[in-house]
């Protein structure tokens, strides 16, 4: 075992190479989680009951759409498999195979929002804080749209290993959505106070903005020209069915998780205002730590569907083993912030009177998170791998099930039980942990060698020039 660890930093699959994609795919995912951290740090100066609304409605848009998302965003994996092949056009026509999912997608978030909205108000929260996540729920899901389209487009570039377009659309739209989000919660330059619905408008301005940047450099003469963004635009049934195929069940894993995640929120929250004040301070933080990690993740999808493609099963568990180096070291850090800061970091939200009993069970919480901020890392990291290689089916049963033994469990501890908030609290962290070590086991099995992802495009490929060691020419 010791070798696997050794010399991890050059060459294909090490730790530099992971990181030149994974930067840019870090900062964008830290872009996004600012935008959402600065609607809570907003709505938190309003009172209360808006920072727990823009949590509970904000997660509950996030879990809407994330089964589209997730099978979208298997373009990713789906164009470096075709990129490690070599096969240029096929990178192209994946990924207009994620711009037609998106969109077809889109009616169907829209049928949905009746059900989840029956779904807001039977959970027993204050009735007031049901009215404003719905008001914020509406609104980010109706927008959805933009985000479903920013998941295709981000993977493909993800896929050739040009994140830097990411990254630049990303913080682009931070910069739109900030100022936008001030100026429309809290009445600027004539504009009326809307409150938690600006919140919402704010991230919706933002999250268009990306995403007319990303079309722009998609339909870019020097995509069309290496890719054929423009030329193969339409439907290639080959391609959509291993984009279904590989991507439904992932798609799935990450709205089971999510779902069962929120069920824990939403069911944490029944504790009272107090309460759940406290996590949405908690997880406003967890997400600031966590986030960016998804950065991460993505690039370990890109590199190790690169190299699967390639037909190099060894390059693609070194590039896993310098995912889990990378994250060990950013966890080490912000576990140390967790641990040693808590009360400064929850003083970012808690000021006034109304938060005095909110401050010392979110500080309690927040070190207990330095944990689960360590594990979410190496959830990251496997899950990534697995995405790259098309693992996708056993990840979703085997994930999606520990997750809703910890909702049910969740459930049993809070409503019959009666346990503490912090116990309950810990507890989540303990599936965490289990949930970790057995998607480790997986990863270590090599069970994931014997699949095969590759299936036939319907046009000929052409070959990416300079792409042997699957690293694309502008960063090589």
């Amino acid at each position: 075992m010791k070798s696997v660890f050794e010399n991890h930093f050059d060459g294909d699959g090490g730790i530099r190479m992971l990181l030149v994609i994974a930067v840019p795919m870090i900062v964008s995912s830290a872009a996004e989680t600012i935008m959402m951290f600065v609607d809570r740090l907003f709505l938190s100066r309003l009172s209360p009951i808006h920072l727990a609304a823009g949590l509970g409605g904000g997660l509950t848009a996030f879990m809407l759409s994330t089964f589209f998302q997730g099978t979208i965003g298997y373009v990713n994996a789906l164009v470096a498999q075709r990129f490690g092949a070599k096969e240029s056009q096929a990178c192209g026509r994946a990924g207009a195979q994620g711009l037609i999912l998106a969109v077809l997608s889109y009616p169907l978030v829209l049928i949905l929002i009746p059900l989840i909205s029956l779904l807001l108000r039977s959970v027993g929260h204050d009735p007031v804080q049901v009215g404003l996540e719905l008001d914020y729920f509406r609104i980010i899901a109706f927008g959805s749209i933009f985000g479903l389209l920013r998941t295709a487009l981000a993977g493909f570039f993800c896929g050739i290993g040009r994140t830097k377009m990411v990254m630049v659309a990303n913080l682009v739209a931070l910069i739109i959505n900030v100022p936008a989000n001030a100026i429309l919660i809290f009445g600027k330059f004539g504009c009326p106070a809307l409150g938690i619905k600006g919140a919402a408008y704010g991230t919706i301005i933002g999250s268009a903005v990306g995403l007319v940047i990303l079309l722009f450099a998609y339909w870019a003469p020097a995509m069309r020209k290496a890719f054929g963004t423009a030329a193969n635009a339409g439907l290639d049934k080959p391609l959509m069915k291993s984009l279904l195929k590989f991507g439904i069940p992932s798609g799935a894993e990450f709205f089971l998780n999510v779902a069962a995640f929120n069920v824990f929120v939403i069911v944490f929250q029944s504790y009272g205002t107090t309460a759940a004040a406290a996590i949405s301070i908690t997880l406003n933080w967890h997400l600031l730590a966590f986030l960016p990690l998804m950065g991460m993740g993505q690039a370990v999808t890109s590199l190790t569907g690169r190299y699967i493609g390639a037909g190099q099963p060894e390059t693609v568990r070194r590039a896993t083993f310098s995912g889990i180096k990378s994250c060990f070291l950013y966890g080490v850090f912000m576990s140390a912030l967790f641990v040693f800061t808590p009360g400064m970091l929850v003083d970012v939200f808690a000021h006034g009177e109304e938060y005095e009993s909110i401050r010392p069970m979110a500080i309690m919480m927040l070190k207990l998170a330095a944990i689960y901020t360590m594990a979410d890392g190496l959830l990251v990291v496997f899950d990534g791998a697995f995405r790259g290689v098309g693992d996708t089916r056993w990840t979703m049963r085997v994930s999606a099930g520990l997750h809703w033994l910890m909702a049910l469990s969740s459930i049993i501890l809070i409503r019959v039980l009666h346990v503490s908030p912090v116990m309950a609290w810990g507890a989540l962290i303990v599936f965490v942990l289990i949930i970790t070590v057995v998607l480790a086991r997986r990863f270590l099995g090599e069970t994931w060698r014997t699949l095969d992802v590759l299936a036939p495009a319907s046009t000929p490929m052409n070959v990416i020039e300079g792409a042997a060691s699957g690293v694309p020419p502008d960063i090589k």
